[in-house]
């Protein structure tokens, strides 16, 4: 749901995160954990050595994170001696947020941290010596995220939190040094709020009753009045980014009158749009910026596709393709555009990170994300195609493991949340995981993933558990027809919506299934609506219409009949069910009332909780105690290598109150 803010949008590091659930083998197979064959679950599964390394605005510095002692935090190097670095951050019980921010100052930076996985996000920043880090939002309770940050302002941000109210998001004018907060706009309707770097509120937008975005623009005089509206089947190919620096132009991505979105200029004075950039073949999903002006736009169908909008890009752009493999992504340049950071994607390999000198084309290599993958016996990803049975191209990711010529072997489908996501070209670790124990691996961006057009998302309309579910059945059908796979020997894994996709296969087409393993899905579409968190409850529309509406009779019958919870005399097949404590996305109701239904049925059921995590499992401990568990279990039913528990269990609040013994392996406690 592309217009929607950024805290509302599931993150890609979280769904991964949760993903270290994965799959593995078969005891009866078992191989020694030193067997040089046997990669370590804490090799793929911990966090790597570096991500989401980023340019000061005046390009002198990098900040990146990387694990201290263990644990996630914001270390800060000079540009040109980029292994020169110190911790600026000095968390100890959980990681810092993705979503952290250079300060104009170039020596703050901002950040943010919730509680166990709550999602409450608060801010702070702190300087670059690491001996200052001031709040900025309330510490408990209350969701904060960055609005707008301009050099004009240097030591000041806008900010966003709802400490008012849970449901809307009021702005702030935040000083980065004392902490002191100025509120600069109460929020009472609006589900999104755009700035622009005169730190001035131009336009607001809010889901109107037939499900679309109306977007309204703001006077000198504070008075709104009506500015565009997109339409709820645009909605997700659709986002509005930000005003240039003269604040004359609005960018944003835009599909409305066409399937492929594209990048678009809007003048404010006149509304009229220009095209920047299109692709045949994919929505254009992102855009990179120069002093407020964009320079590329990419798009991905199987694989990445940059167009370049500023004509110097090209020889730059050929010059990062001479430099490495992988497909790239530029993730930020300095604000006068002198310098920008590149990072390599890559599946069989570490991905890199690259400094690039914008204009002159030339490379040069910063990081290696995670050093542990060398010499690692890593497999291809393998985009694969097909059709499903109504005629709708789906596309996904195949793993094959090593194996013997002619050799049957299990697969398992593996399956992204969302659902309105994709899965993508990458280094995928719970597909090496399954590889690597001699599993095929297989993602299918079902209808209703984003990123191939909007007649393929609204083709999910009132399909949850319907054909988005065939879609699934189909691209197992299609790779089972290439030959390579035992029929007899295929695990379903899913994490939220994937999840939710798990308990349907448990319910609808358990015969095709010998396993389940379902993280923190939905079990019951009246009860899940009904829980949702208060700040997604301004674009509830948009689900009632895409999914079903509660409050009607109509409705609470469909969302009843596409509930698992309520079809569980199919419900045969061993099933691993894994939540989070704290989560409030797919509340662990959830995951308990389905727990308790088919304990009572007496299907194989095995429950795994982390009282410290949310939706997504973001701790390695939990991710690597909830790896051996999923090893395990799906050891036992679809055979192939497997690793022992060992320490694996170690520092992580893992508890196993039902079905512990049916999983073999598993320690006398956690």
């Amino acid at each position: 749901m592309r217009l929607l803010p950024r805290w509302v949008i599931d993150r890609r590091a979280v769904l991964r995160a949760g993903a270290g659930l994965a799959l593995l083998s078969c005891p009866r197979f078992a191989m020694a954990v030193d067997s040089p064959a046997l990669i370590p679950r804490r090799t793929l599964f911990e966090n790597p050595e570096y991500r989401n390394v980023q340019l000061s605005p005046d390009g002198r510095h990098l900040a990146y994170q990387a694990p201290l002692d263990g644990v996630t935090n914001l270390w800060v190097a000079r540009a040109d001696s980029p292994h020169d670095a110190h911790p600026v951050t000095r968390a100890t019980d959980r990681d810092i947020g993705w979503d952290y921010r250079w300060a104009h100052t170039n020596q703050h930076l901002v950040f943010f941290r919730d509680h166990d996985g709550d999602e409450n996000w608060r801010g702070a920043s702190v300087d670059l010596t690491g001996m200052t880090t001031v709040p900025l939002s309330p510490e408990h309770g209350v969701r904060c995220l960055v609005q707008e940050a301009d050099p004009k302002f240097p030591r000041e941000m806008l900010l966003c939190d709802n400490r008012r109210d849970p449901h809307f998001f009021d702005l702030y004018r935040v000083d980065l040094v004392s902490g002191k907060s100025e509120l600069v706009f109460e929020n009472r309707e609006y589900l999104s709020l755009f700035t622009d770097g005169a730190f001035r509120l131009r336009l607001a937008g809010k889901v109107v009753e037939d499900g679309s975005f109306a977007v309204f623009k703001r006077g000198a005089d504070g008075v709104w009045s009506s500015f565009m509206t997109i339409p709820i089947e645009d909605t997700d190919g659709t986002e509005l980014l930000g005003f240039s620096e003269d604040g004359n132009t609005f960018y944003l991505l835009d599909s409305r009158g066409r399937d492929k979105a594209v990048l678009t200029a809007l003048d404010m004075a006149t509304q009229q749009l220009s095209v920047l950039a299109a692709d045949d073949e994919a929505d254009i999903v992102r855009a990179i910026f120069i002093r407020r002006r964009p320079v590329a736009a990419q798009a991905m169908a199987a694989r990445i596709r940059w167009h370049a909008i500023d004509p110097g890009l090209d020889k730059d752009h050929a010059a990062l393709v001479a430099y490495g493999a992988g497909d790239i992504y530029l993730t930020g340049f300095d604000w006068e555009g002198g310098k920008g950071v590149a990072y390599y994607e890559r599946d069989t390999a570490s991905g890199e990170y690259a400094l690039l000198d914008y204009g002159s084309a030339a490379v040069k290599h910063l990081y290696v994300q995670h050093k542990a993958l060398d010499d690692v016996p890593l497999r291809p990803l393998e985009p694969v195609r097909f059709k499903a049975r109504d005629g709708l191209a789906l596309n996904g990711y195949l793993t094959r493991p090593a194996a013997e010529p002619g050799a049957k072997v299990p697969l398992v489908l593996v399956i992204h949340g969302g659902p309105y996501w994709r899965d993508q070209w990458e280094f995928n670790p719970t597909h090496q995981w399954l590889a690597n124990r001699g599993y095929a691996a297989l993602s299918i961006n079902y209808r209703g993933s984003t990123g191939f057009g909007k007649a393929f998302v609204t083709a999910a309309n009132r399909e949850w558990g319907g054909r988005m579910h065939d879609d699934l059945i189909d691209g197992l059908d299609w790779t089972i027809g290439q030959g390579f796979v035992d029929p007899s020997r295929v695990g379903f894994f899913g994490a939220s919506y994937g999840g939710y996709s798990a308990l349907i296969a448990a319910t609808k087409t358990p015969e095709r299934f010998a396993c389940i393993v379902d993280l923190f899905g939905i079990s019951n579409l009246i009860t899940f609506m009904a829980t949702i968190p208060p700040y997604w409850s301004p674009w509830f529309r948009i689900w009632k219409l895409r999914l079903g509406d509660p409050n009607t009779e109509e409705g609470r019958q469909f969302l009843f009949d596409r509930s698992p919870l309520n079809h569980l005399e199919r419900a045969t097949k061993p099933i691993l069910i894994a939540q989070g404590l704290q989560d409030v996305r797919v509340v662990a109701a959830e995951s308990e009332q389905m727990v308790a239904a088919l304990a009572k049925r007496g299907v194989p059921v095995t429950y795994v909780t982390f009282a410290d995590e949310g939706h997504g499992f973001v701790r390695p401990e939990n991710r690597l105690a909830g790896g051996a568990v999923a090893e395990a279990f799906l050891a036992k039913y679809l055979g192939g290598q497997v690793q022992p528990v060992g320490s694996d269990f170690a520092g992580s609040s893992i508890q196993i109150p039902v079905g512990r013994n049916l999983v073999p392996g598993l320690p006398a406690q956690g």
